[in-house]
């Protein structure tokens, strides 16, 4: 089994996937994180970084058709310009820790980007240039456990941008951002046979979870789910957190 996990290992991230496919499918964010922070409680999350890259790359490239004429290339270019400064920096500090430590780095780093995404901060403009390079920087650092589209979700959902372009540059960054990210994870040793062997197994949970989230059979506002979404978030990295301190 990959990472040495056991059965019930096994059971519990088959369920966090599902439920991780479920929310982004819904309410369109979330996967990551969840998988990542839900995987700290089983293995070092550092194991999982990679697989959810591989996950999060093929869900954006389904969501991919028809988004080119609404991307803003421009910000696409300063985010990626800030993630190539920030991702090194963020792996030579994670791989730099102890596995507790990086449990607990995890942890920090959700529970911090729940509050900002229940806060709901807005501006009254559209962020241009530099600023964007800030928020690329931010991305990068959180991309080193596989992260890095919280904060620049939370960052475009302040600013009124038109949904159009919010769903369009997302989705045309998150995969260079893989792309630039797959070589240095490689580098950093979070690569191997088992990171295949998780993906493999996980895509087709992923992608059937993804589906249903998408129908939204609940009924419920997708916002309203959202919030949902992020108190379950903030309880996994609570455990998350517990577990590395205890």
């Amino acid at each position: 089994m990959p990472y040495d996990l056991g059965p019930l290992a096994l059971v519990w991230m088959a369920l966090a996937t599902i439920v991780a496919g479920f929310v982004r499918g819904y309410s369109g964010f979330g996967f990551s994180a969840m998988l990542i922070a839900a995987s700290s409680l089983v293995t070092n999350p550092l194991n999982f970084v990679a697989v959810v890259v591989i996950l999060e790359a093929v869900m954006s490239l389904q969501a991919a058709k028809g988004a080119g004429p609404a991307v803003d290339w421009r910000r696409v270019g300063w985010l990626m310009g800030g993630a190539a400064i920030g991702l090194p920096l963020g792996l030579w500090v994670l791989t730099g820790v102890s596995e507790d430590a990086a449990r607990a780095l995890v942890a920090g780093y959700v529970l911090l980007m729940c509050g900002v995404l229940l806060a709901g901060w807005r501006l009254r403009a559209e962020v241009a240039g530099v600023g964007n390079g800030v928020a690329g920087v931010v991305s990068g650092l959180a991309n080193a456990p596989g992260m890095g589209g919280l904060p620049v979700a939370a960052f475009f959902a302040a600013q009124p941008m038109r949904p159009a372009v919010f769903r369009a540059t997302l989705i045309a960054y998150f995969p260079l951002l893989d792309v630039y990210s797959a070589p240095l994870y490689w580098y950093a040793g979070l690569v191997s046979w088992d990171t295949l062997w998780a993906s493999l197994m996980a895509l087709p949970l992923t992608l059937l979870a993804n589906w249903m989230g998408g129908r939204h059979f609940f009924g419920t506002d997708p916002q309203d789910f959202r919030r949902f979404a992020i108190v379950l978030l903030a309880g996994l990295a609570l455990l998350g957190l517990g577990k590395a301190l205890l």
